[in-house]
C-alpha cells in the first residue's frame, strides 16, 4: 500500500515540475503569464486538475485493486496558462515549450537513474528510486502521445501543415475519448517502454 502511497505522490509533484518547466519556458521567451497567475510554484492547490490529478488516478488505482493487478498511473496537471503571441521566438516557441514539460520528466529519471546506476544505494531507497524513474519515464512518453490535452498534441500541432486542419479539429474534439480509451487499453505498451529506458539507464531491472 506504501508503494502506491509514494507512486501517488511521486505523481502530483513530477506533474507540477513537469507544468513548472512549461512556465519557466514561457517566461525565458518572453511570456509573463503563468508567472502572473501564480504557477510557477511548487502549492499542488495550483496545479490541481479535478479529472487528469484526482479522478484519473484514483479510477486507476481502484480498477488495480479490483482486479489484483499492479499497473501503472498516469495523469495530467492543470495546464500552465501560455499566451503565445508574447514569445521572442514566434517561429519555435510554441514548440519549446511542449517539450518543456517531457524534458523535465525525462532529466528526473536521467538524475535518479543515474544515482541507482553509480551509488550504491540501500534496498528500500534505490526502491523508491526506481519508482521515481520509471515513472518519471512513462510520464514523459505518455505526454508525448499527440493526443489532446497532452503535450503531444501541441507538438504535433506546431509542426502540422495547414492543410491538416481536418485532422487538428477531430483531435480537439474527440482528444479527451481517444486518450482515456488509450489509457485502458494501450498504457501497458507505454510502460513498457519506460522499464526499457529504467534499464538502460540505471542498468538493472526495477523489478531486482
Amino acid at each position: 500500500m506504501y508503494i502506491t502511497i509514494f507512486t501517488l505522490i511521486i505523481l502530483l509533484f513530477s506533474l507540477i515540475i513537469h507544468e513548472i518547466a512549461h512556465g519557466s519556458m514561457a517566461l525565458r521567451l518572453g511570456d509573463y503569464t503563468a508567472k502572473r497567475q501564480g504557477r510557477l510554484t511548487l502549492n499542488p492547490l495550483k496545479h490541481l486538475d479535478p479529472l487528469g490529478s484526482v479522478i484519473l488516478p484514483l479510477l486507476l488505482v481502484i480498477s488495480y485493486s479490483l482486479s489484483g493487478i499492479r499497473g501503472p498511473i498516469v495523469g495530467w496537471a492543470k495546464p500552465v496558462p501560455v499566451n503565445p503571441f508574447n514569445f521572442r521566438d514566434q517561429k519555435w516557441g510554441g514548440l519549446k515549450v511542449a517539450l518543456a514539460g517531457p524534458a523535465a520528466n525525462l532529466i528526473i529519471g536521467l538524475v535518479f537513474g543515474l544515482a541507482i546506476r553509480f551509488f550504491n544505494l540501500p534496498e528500500q531507497l534505490s526502491l523508491l528510486f526506481g519508482i521515481i524513474v520509471t515513472y518519471n519515464f512513462l510520464w514523459a512518453i505518455f505526454n508525448l502521445l499527440p493526443i489532446p490535452p497532452l503535450d503531444g498534441s501541441w507538438i504535433l500541432f506546431n509542426i502540422l501543415p495547414a492543410k491538416a486542419a481536418e485532422l487538428e479539429a477531430f483531435l480537439r474534439q474527440y482528444g479527451i475519448i481517444i486518450l482515456i480509451g488509450f489509457i485502458f487499453f494501450g498504457l501497458e505498451f507505454l510502460y513498457r517502454a519506460a522499464i526499457f529506458l529504467y534499464f538502460f539507464v540505471a542498468g538493472s531491472s526495477p523489478l531486482n
